[in-house]
């Protein structure tokens, strides 16, 4: 009987010259190896693009790696190459004739990697040439963007289900760093993975000191002080863009090599602020979230937050671009409840129905086998906000969603009441998003350890406070209850009103649910067992 386990370690150590693999590595290697597929959550750094590398070494097609940004798809096909192993990227840039070069390599056997962004999968004739080259593996880097739930959601992945069927279902890797329970249940739907092993390592950067400062005014003078005593070099993250300059401004001032950075600055200003930075020109990027996936610059010593982010799941990714190197780094939030305001505006309000009909009238009034070009010609819409609006509609019951074309789904709602249904979706999906930033309040408010309530936030449980951040300094942080009384963390329950979820945090007089529908909610245990809120359908 075939042993893929130890096929993957004898690949790993011919391939990649790795002898001692770390945890959760073998076993997402050996999952994707018998065909079977895999999630992967696993801290940046601890080697996520060894467990795609090696199955696809050992399955019998090509390998199709999604990424979504193109300086990081470079920098993988440059190392494959470094280790004679033959790798091509596709993005918008690249010419007729390589497109063609490539593709004739990957069906004629000559190539293993193929790496694009998901935009790339949009074009039918690239789907169509993926296609013809059979590839036995398909890998979404970064699959937290195909979650509504995650915090760098984008539209483009949606369509990475549909791909995946179009191109003869091949296994799937799902890699990610950062996924709390509803982001990893989306992902797997999203990508229509069957029955996959799911691989969670630990979330727990102990290297990294946690600190809350509460600020009444403006914390930018605080923050440069702040900044100008820490070791260099650091990350300072905002949420607008103009104060990436204003801050970035007082910090040069105070002496500081600063530099702006958010989605507004072309492209070459973009790079020149990356590059400088990894090259240790500048000392601190200003930033807003639009800087950070494929940055792996090992010795960042802090990263402050000059606002609240609008979830834990999007501070932990940031907070995680320190000390990489594993000597000591600091993560400290500047926080002033004001600012919650902000990332409640930022939620945004549901699409209007009226938009929503718009659309739907158009999917039902061209028919089967309609395509988005017709359907943006159609409604006036850009391609991004229709992308959104047809997977709303397609959760609704009124589309369904292929590759090249979109069809109305069997049995379809009237465009009416699927704008009616999709809009409540949509409410639903915002409210879920205010229960995120009520998270991230209780985070920056609580005496508690603050890397007991993270990492709860993440399913995982710590044993005792950490030590290392400023309530455990203080004193004022508990050691975490024993789950010796009724509704322990991870048990299942059901709310009368909020439905099923289950429970994440047990402190000595509160629990927090994760809904599955009505998202995290903090609830008195008196109350609960007085009232019978909660029924536990299956224990932790």
């Amino acid at each position: 009987m075939r042993d893929a386990g130890a096929e993957c370690g004898r690949m790993a150590e011919k391939a990649l010259g790795l002898t001692d693999l770390r945890p959760g590595q073998l076993a997402a290697m050996t999952a994707l190896a018998e065909g079977r597929d895999t999630l992967v959550v696993m801290p940046t750094g601890s080697g996520k693009s060894a467990i795609y590398q090696v199955p696809a070494l050992l399955l019998p097609g090509p390998t199709l790696v999604v990424s979504p940004l193109i300086a990081l798809q470079r920098d993988q096909v440059e190392a494959l190459r470094s280790r004679d192993e033959d790798a091509v990227s596709l993005d918008a840039g690249t010419s007729a004739g390589r497109r063609t070069a490539a593709f004739e390599a990957l069906r004629a056997g000559e190539t293993e990697f193929l790496f694009c962004a998901p935009e790339q999968l949009a074009r039918p004739d690239v789907v169509r040439e993926l296609a013809a080259a059979a590839p036995s593996l398909m890998v979404v880097d970064e699959a937290h963007c195909v979650s509504a739930w995650g915090h760098d959601f984008r539209p483009d992945y949606l369509r990475l289900g549909a791909v995946a069927e179009a191109l003869g279902r091949p296994v799937i890797a799902a890699l990610t760093a950062t996924a709390a329970p509803p982001v990893r249940a989306e992902i797997t739907e999203r990508l229509g993975m069957r029955e996959p092993a799911e691989i969670v390592q630990g979330f727990d950067r102990p290297n990294i000191s946690l600190a809350v400062r509460r600020m009444l005014d403006d914390p930018a003078h605080e923050l440069v002080a702040a900044v100008a005593g820490q070791p260099m070099p650091g990350i300072v993250y905002t949420a607008v863009r103009k104060q990436t300059v204003r801050l970035s401004g007082l910090l040069n001032e105070a002496g500081v090599r600063a530099a702006p950075y958010h989605a507004g600055l072309r492209r070459a200003e973009r790079d020149d602020v990356h590059d400088r930075f990894m090259a240790g020109e500048v000392e601190v990027v200003v930033a807003t979230s639009a800087f950070g996936m494929g940055i792996d610059k090992p010795d960042v010593r802090f990263v402050f937050h000059a606002e609240v982010p609008g979830s834990l799941d999007a501070y932990y990714q940031e907070i995680g671009r320190a000390g990489r190197d594993g000597a000591e780094a600091e993560a400290v939030l500047f926080y002033r409840p004001e600012d919650l305001g902000l990332q409640r505006y930022f939620t945004g309000a549901p699409p209007d129905r009226d938009t929503l009909l718009q659309v739907a009238e158009a999917v039902a009034e061209a028919g089967p086998g309609t395509d988005r070009k017709a359907l943006r010609e159609r409604t006036g819409l850009s391609p991004r906000r229709l992308t959104a609006l047809l997977d709303l509609l397609a959760r609704a019951g009124a589309v369904r969603l292929g590759t090249r074309r979109i069809d109305p789904a069997p049995g379809a709602p009237e465009p009416g009441a699927a704008a009616d249904r999709a809009r409540e979706l949509a409410e639903r999906r915002r409210d879920v998003e205010r229960t995120r930033l009520e998270m991230m309040r209780r985070y920056a408010e609580t005496e508690d350890c603050r890397r007991l309530f993270l990492l709860g936030y993440f399913g995982e449980q710590l044993a005792e406070p950490c030590g290392n951040c400023d309530t455990c300094r203080a004193g004022t942080a508990d050691r975490p209850q024993q789950d010796t009384g009724p509704f322990p963390v991870h048990a299942r329950v059901e709310h009368r009103e909020w439905g099923p979820g289950e429970v994440i945090q047990r402190g000595e007089d509160r629990l927090t649910v994760l809904f599955d529908q009505a998202g995290y909610r903090e609830l008195q245990l008196d109350a609960v067992l007085e009232q019978h809120l909660l029924r536990e359908t299956r224990p932790s």
